[in-house]
């Protein structure tokens, strides 16, 4: 018994193939597209129109779109990313009819980026990047049918890539397309391409010349009405003719004895505009051996419901070409309509790609928003404010402003404002530098190298201390290369690949350089690195925005002596590594003393702002982290904190409203808490937050790791923010529905691994720069910090000069200091001393004893970090902070090469210096020396008990 064909099978057999113009992704996860090809379609066709209409409509996208964005912020890349997808799907169902005709059929396109049209270069390496993308034998890249895309279809056929050519109205065009398609064959053959092995289709847009012309016959005064509707099918009529006189003729012939098709004819824009014509009349006239029809699903179900196959695509040929010639007569040049469609074409098809991608990035940050979206805890009674901030910063359209670079969202003067903006953009313009980065940090294990040094201070160091004690924290716990990561595929993926730092490598000998941040002038410190490290096997860094900053300047001659002494003078140089802005002292320093690599950073990027440029992620290469992976969750955080984003979804502006509005209504003392794992974090935040915010008699307390035993008795001054990393076991959790439990305001932030702290980086940068356009604090200066850093200069002069040492001496006592200090108020403990774990236990348990016994709140930080840290808030900030000094007399020194005072004498003048500024400032202040350094620890301990 005979099978009866569908009418589609039945143009199979009259040798026209169907392809569908559609593209949506449930397309293929419906098995829609598989019933398609079973009922007889057999390729597929998509455009700019189609996707943006598909990925803006529907939800299909959304989970690729998280995981593409994670990867890029660029819309573009975001786009092809989903449309490859897509057509890579298409293509495998499709691939068993390419296989069958041997690549005569059987194909899925997708067209380069139409604002390429007119450009021939661009094209070229779009299709070929969409090619090798795609990767799969049965898919074209359409190329529309321009002066400039003419010489790039020749190319990309003469490259053996199969070429949908689009957008051709025009016999004259048409021409030049067969033309470039069989120079592209011959092209190929000369090049001992294989020709059989490309296809190409060349698509003739019929319906469009219809409307065009029909307009054109109404303004004839009826004198060419008879015309209408006659045009389009005309068009192609003859252009079949012109295909079959290209591909008879010798010339073709030649390639064709190679293996060589012919280039199909394809009726593209086959539905029909004008309803008093038949719906399938694209369809019925243009039937024929070698074509194509690619329909969309209103002339598709159409054509299957009534429609009839016979060969008609010669018929009335004599015909077509008098229409043609009545109209030319008649007024109506074709010439200029077609031109007139071609460029009408494009047009459309760029506003539909930027529209498209306009959507894509709506959509994206969306998405984004709620993944990066506060993992739990409450506001409690704090809502209401946080909300009126929210509600506020939306009618001031503050994320657009902060994207835009409005500096008036903070201060009318821009100083400091507009040339300090360039982090916002860092994680996607910092993706060109990994591959140099990479190879550099590799060069440099390969050789040896054991350690890594970094001379630098505040923003110059913080960033690259929260990665190194993070990821090494990771390393070491077995529990971090067992434990499944919620919501981060990408951390199995870096384990898989060793990671170093993610897989616990570091234990297995991988010889990545173990990192060591030297931010103190402490000598005690110093010359604890000099005994910990092989100078010939070690590399520095010397890390300073400006290059002046006086720590990293004398650390750096002290260890270039070091160096020198270890392998000579003339070696030394290749032992150093400058991070700087472009002619910066440094900048020069690094040029003249030979030093193995300056990298340059971007200018508009603040200190404390820098984590996730050449100021982060150098050190992090050179420790093995992964900084793509960095880099692609900065670069997601960057699309949650969009500027299209309402800022109540907003990652970063939501957190910044919340910071600046619940610190104006009392609760300043933001209070964070951390995994164990990511306890160094809080260091990072306390800068960014304290120096940003701390100033014209305002400003954010951060304190970063208080004890627990510290939160028994806590005021209504607390807001707390937990970031936890999964896996890492803590407190935490009980802790944090204790605090919830008693009214307090907690956020809560969790993070899968190390690379998603870029990210977390990028969040709170974000939120700092609303909460100070919430507070009305200008957050990229620094006014105070300057006084400090005079005095020393002046202490360090009086001892040139006049040998006058400068001296910390005991005053008064700390019950005394402490006991003074009243509600809403905080202790800044400051410790000039050698950091040790030891001495962070004793710190831990006097912390502990004066929150026991006053129930006040204490920061802790270690001079001289602080004064490039919370030395802001502590001088500029609100006047509600005590300041207690700790420190000790030097059991030993280390001189500075080349200059007159040595570390211990900078130490003490920093230490005096900051006691003065802090006094002169109106700053309640104690200061505690201890005669030997060695029993500091023990004394300290001994003074927790006593409290």
């Amino acid at each position: 018994m005979t099978q009866t064909l569908n009418p589609i099978q039945q143009l199979g057999r009259l040798g026209q193939s169907v392809w569908y113009d559609n593209m949506y992704r449930a397309l293929i996860e419906t098995g829609e597209l598989q019933r398609l090809i079973d009922s007889g379609v057999t390729g597929l066709t998509s455009n700019p129109t189609i996707f943006e209409k598909a990925i803006s409509s529907s939800d299909d996208y959304d989970e690729s779109l998280v995981a593409h964005a994670k990867r890029s912020s660029d819309p573009q890349d975001l786009f092809e990313g989903l449309a490859v997808e897509d057509i890579r799907a298409a293509a495998d169902l499709l691939l068993p009819i390419y296989e069958r005709t041997e690549g005569a059929d059987g194909f899925a396109s997708l067209e380069v980026n139409p604002h390429l049209a007119h450009d021939t270069k661009g094209t070229i390496k779009a299709a070929r990047r969409l090619f090798l993308a795609l990767d799969r034998p049965n898919v074209m890249i359409k190329v529309p049918a321009t002066p400039e895309g003419i010489p790039a279809i020749r190319n990309l056929i003469g490259r053996g890539i199969n070429v949908n050519v689009t957008l051709i109205f025009s016999l004259e065009m048409y021409a030049r397309v067969r033309d470039a398609y069989v120079a592209g064959l011959e092209d190929l053959v000369s090049a001992g391409g294989d020709p059989a092995r490309v296809s190409s289709v060349a698509s003739f847009f019929v319906s469009r010349v219809d409307s065009s012309v029909d307009g054109l016959i109404g303004d004839s005064g009826g004198a060419l009405d008879e015309y209408a509707g006659k045009a389009a099918v005309a068009n192609a009529k003859i252009a079949y003719q012109d295909f079959k006189s290209t591909f008879s003729t010798d010339r073709f012939r030649a390639v064709a004895e190679h293996g060589a098709r012919v280039q199909r004819p394809l009726w593209a824009s086959t539905s029909t505009k004008n309803p008093e014509y038949s719906d399938v009349l694209y369809v019925e006239t243009l039937i024929g051996p070698d074509t194509v029809n690619t329909m969309p699903d209103n002339t598709l179900a159409a054509f299957m419901e009534h429609g009839t196959a016979r060969t008609a695509i010669e018929d009335d040929i004599d015909e077509s070409r008098d229409v043609i010639s009545a109209l030319e007569a008649g007024g109506v040049s074709m010439d200029a309509v077609t031109t007139q469609l071609m460029h009408a074409g494009v047009k459309a098809f760029a506003d539909s790609f930027d529209e498209l991608l306009d959507n894509i990035v709506v959509k994206r940050d969306k998405l984004l928003s709620a993944v990066a979206a506060p993992a739990g805890g409450s506001l409690g009674k704090a809502l209401a404010t946080a909300d009126e901030a929210v509600a506020s910063l939306q009618d001031s359209d503050a994320a657009a402003r902060i994207w835009s670079g409005d500096h008036t969202l903070w201060s009318s003067d821009p100083t400091e404002i507009t040339d300090r903006l360039g982090w916002l953009d860092t994680p996607s313009s910092m993706l060109d530098s990994v591959d140099d980065l990479t190879l550099f940090a590799n060069a440099v294990r390969n050789e040896g190298t054991k350690h890594v040094v970094l001379l630098g201070m505040g923003g110059s160091s913080l960033g690259a201390e929260v990665l190194g004690q993070c990821a090494l924290r990771q390393a070491q716990d077995e529990r971090f290369t067992r434990l499944p990561i919620p919501n981060s595929p990408s951390r199995e993926r870096r384990l898989r690949e060793g990671n170093p730092l993610l897989s616990g490598d570091r234990k297995l000998g991988r010889g990545w350089p173990e990192l060591i941040v030297l931010d103190s002038t402490i000598p005690a410190r110093i010359a604890s690195v000099v005994e910990s490290i092989d100078p010939a096997s070690t590399l520095f860094l010397v890390s300073s925005k400006s290059g002046t900053t006086i720590e990293p300047n004398m650390l750096y001659k002290f260890f270039r002596s070091v160096v020198e002494d270890a392998i000579g003078a003339e070696s030394a140089g290749n032992r150093f590594v400058a991070i700087t802005d472009a002619d910066s002292a440094l900048d020069k320093l690094g040029q003249k003393a030979g030093f193995r690599r300056v990298f340059r950073n971007r200018p508009d990027i603040g200190g404390r702002y820098s984590v996730l440029s050449y100021f982060g992620l150098v050190p992090a290469a050179l420790i093995g982290l992964d900084l793509r992976g960095l880099l692609n969750s900065a670069m997601a955080m960057q699309g949650a904190c969009g500027r299209t984003i309402p800022v109540s979804s907003n990652a970063g502006a939501w957190f910044g409203a919340v910071l600046g509005s619940l610190a104006l209504a009392g609760r300043d003392k933001l209070t964070i808490l951390t995994s164990p794992s990511l306890a160094s974090f809080g260091l990072w935040a306390e800068q960014l937050v304290a120096e940003s915010l701390g100033k014209d008699g305002m400003g954010i307390v951060p304190i970063a790791g208080e004890p627990v035993e510290a939160l028994g008795q806590i005021g209504d001054d607390r807001l707390f923010v937990s970031l936890e990393m999964a896996g890492d076991e803590s407190e935490i959790d009980t802790m944090a529905d204790r605090l919830v439990a008693d009214g307090h305001p907690l956020v809560r932030y969790r993070v899968g691994d190390v690379s998603d702290l870029g990210g977390e980086f990028y969040r709170w940068q974000f939120a700092v720069a609303v909460a100070g356009a919430v507070m009305g604090v200008h957050p990229f200066d620094q006014p105070d910090v300057q006084r400090a850093k005079d005095l020393t200069g002046e202490a360090l002069t009086r001892f040139k000069v006049h040998g006058e040492a400068p001296t910390l001496a005991s005053r008064g006592s700390v019950e005394e200091l402490v006991s003074g200090v009243g509600p809403g108020e905080y202790l800044a403990i400051l410790a000039y001393l050698e950091q040790t774990p030891e001495l962070d236990a004793a710190l831990a348990k006097l912390r502990s004893a004066i929150a026991s016994k006053y129930s006040v709140p204490t920061t802790l930080g270690y001079g001289p970090r602080y004064l490039h840290s919370t030395g802001q808030l502590h001088k500029g900030g609100a006047n509600n902070v005590a300041a207690l000094m700790v420190a000790a007399s030097h059991t030993q020194d280390v001189d500075i090469p080349g200059e007159s005072f040595s570390f211990g004498v900078l130490a003490d003048a920093q230490a005096s210096s900051d006691l003065e500024a802090l006094r002169s400032a109106g700053r309640s202040v104690g200061c505690v020396v201890f005669g030997d350094a060695n029993k500091v620890t023990s004394e300290i301990a001994d003074l927790a008990m006593r409290l």
